[in-house]
């Protein structure tokens, strides 16, 4: 049952309908079902209500930044890989601990409110694994200017990635794809949905390559990318999507370890 309703509800994890069982927010005919419960055919499935996450609470923990500019209203922070931006709803107290956030309220105390109790001073985000500039917000008014600029692409973002094979024939181009949940891997988002009552929402990518790169582990190109939307994933699943996925990112492809020309463990490189 778990996994015919994440194919119903596209915004919605098993994670999310799992909770949904075990707070008794699903009914089916009448009754309080297992998440294995087999379905026949017929049945009728009522969800009574939202999960309902114990609350968590941004605080401070002494964390080292690299801030390479501040002033009075804002602080541009180099963020490392591996670092969480926030906590997400729905972790366990070990997701609350060793954010960005956290080191934020502990180098600067107050930051801006806009974003909610879990998101002081956040304008706007990378992916965990990873690194770069992010410009966070001291107070509210700083935090509506920027999120302004964001919105209507005064700010400009350029990506540096490095990518299995080199690019075919061109040194520039534009990866225009919408991008959607993958309904059976979940935690990945595709450009392979878009047929259909429910598309993607639209991502456009451009990339230009700044270096061809042969060695001991293969082909590789390194590019200039910058995007015109913001998609969850978008570099990482674009670049995927025309078959040169970003060294290291396993998630859309890239093997976890290279092995040399070789071919022996001890010669591979890991990521």
């Amino acid at each position: 049952m778990d996994q015919w309703l994440v194919k119903q509800l596209p915004d919605i994890s098993r994670v999310r309908v799992q909770q949904l069982i075990e707070q008794k927010k699903i009914v089916v005919n009448g009754s309080d079902p297992k998440p294995s419960l087999r379905l026949r055919g017929g049945e009728e499935i009522v969800i009574t209500g939202k999960v309902e996450l114990p609350p968590l609470n941004a605080f401070p923990e002494d964390i080292p930044l690299d801030v390479v500019y501040e002033d009075e209203s804002i602080a541009v922070i180099n963020k490392a890989a591996g670092m969480t931006v926030h906590c997400g709803s729905g972790k366990g107290d070990a997701g609350n601990r060793g954010t960005l956030v956290n080191a934020l309220m502990h180098r600067f105390g107050q930051m801006s409110q806009v974003g909610g109790e879990l998101r002081p001073g956040i304008v706007h985000r990378l992916d965990k694994e990873t690194s770069g500039l992010l410009i966070v917000a001291k107070n509210d008014v700083a935090h509506r200017k920027l999120a302004r600029q964001f919105l209507s692409r005064e700010v400009k973002k350029t990506y540096t990635a490095l990518v299995h094979g080199w690019m075919k024939k061109q040194t520039q181009g534009t990866i225009n794809a919408p991008i959607s949940r993958d309904l059976v891997r979940r935690t990945r988002m595709t450009t392979r949905r878009n047929i259909g009552s429910k598309p993607g929402r639209d991502a456009i990518t451009h990339w230009k390559v700044l270096e061809l790169i042969e060695g001991s582990y293969g082909q590789f190109s390194l590019l200039e990318v910058k995007i015109e939307t913001g998609r969850t994933h978008q570099i990482r699943v674009h670049l995927s999507s025309v078959g040169h996925p970003v060294v290291g990112d396993g998630l859309y492809g890239a093997p976890h370890d290279i092995p040399g020309y070789g071919g022996t463990a001890s010669a591979s490189a890991s990521l």
